[in-house]
């Protein structure tokens, strides 16, 4: 993989809050993760509209740093990625076949980013970019047990084919994704981004999905489905059917800057009154 550098390492860092780079530990990974997911948004607004999701670091950089946006797993792991590596710690990034909501024993396309760290000889994986599942702790590999996290227990379980990611949802283990440590190039992320931004079958293209952490608590964006999760509680739940309200709510809820763009308000009309 290219090597990657940050340019405003300073101001990533104070958005985790952190004023000097913390030490390459378990309990900065913690932090880092739990702190990354609740400060910048996973959102997909630039695939809705057809417009290209350039992930190259500088690119990612400037739009999530720097333009008050979020963005998906290239984007959001990606940055992640040059984070932890620009602390000194030991990162592979590899990559995941997303099977949340398919049938057991589906077979999808390598289409999610996520990256493996190995500290003191014990492997984790961290991610930052699975949408409104997305682990908020890094996970151990090598360990079938449940795992907490600020969030919902995760587990992983060694299959033939690599491992699969599973998450207790509503008294239920799912399957979110499965997984191999083959280290992944730019060229792989390159593929996969095309895909998942350009293909008519991608989800990406068709829907709007936008989700964020916090403390006992997911928001989820799904077209005008508007969530808001709290461990151990009813959901809260309500449908946007106004441009402006849908817009107001992506800044409010989710943090956003939405960019002003005549495209992006007919194509979020669209979503939320379909023909």
């Amino acid at each position: 993989m290219s090597e990657t550098r940050l340019t405003d390492l300073p101001l990533y860092l104070r958005r985790l809050g952190f004023d000097t780079p913390p030490a390459p530990t378990l309990a900065t990974l913690r932090q880092l993760q739990q702190r990354h997911t609740a400060e910048f948004t996973f959102e997909n607004l630039a695939t809705i509209t057809g417009a290209p999701v350039l992930i190259d670091l500088a690119s990612v950089e400037q739009k999530i740093l720097h333009a008050g946006r979020g963005g998906y797993c290239y984007e959001l792991n990606h940055l992640f990625f040059a984070l932890l590596q620009t602390l000194g710690f030991d990162v592979r990034g590899i990559s995941a076949r997303v099977v949340m909501n398919q049938p057991e024993g589906s077979w999808t396309a390598r289409t999610h980013r996520l990256t493996l760290v190995t500290l003191d000889d014990v492997r984790y994986i961290t991610d930052v970019g699975f949408g409104g599942m997305v682990p908020t702790a890094p996970l151990m590999l090598d360990c079938e047990a449940t795992q907490t996290t600020p969030h919902e227990p995760f587990r992983i379980e060694q299959q033939a084919d690599g491992y699969m990611l599973r998450a207790k949802v509503a008294g239920e283990w799912r399957a979110m994704y499965l997984f191999d440590l083959q280290r992944q190039e730019d060229i792989d992320y390159t593929v996969g981004n095309w895909y998942v931004s350009t293909h008519p079958e991608s989800p990406f293209a068709n829907r709007l999905m936008v989700a964020r952490t916090g403390e006992g608590w997911r928001k989820t964006l799904n077209n005008g489905s508007f969530a808001l999760h709290r461990m151990g509680a009813e959901s809260e739940r309500r449908e946007l059917t106004d441009v402006d309200e849908l817009i107001a709510l992506l800044t409010e809820e989710f943090g956003l800057r939405v960019p002003v763009q005549p495209q992006l308000r007919g194509v979020l009309a669209q979503i939320i009154r379909p023909a």
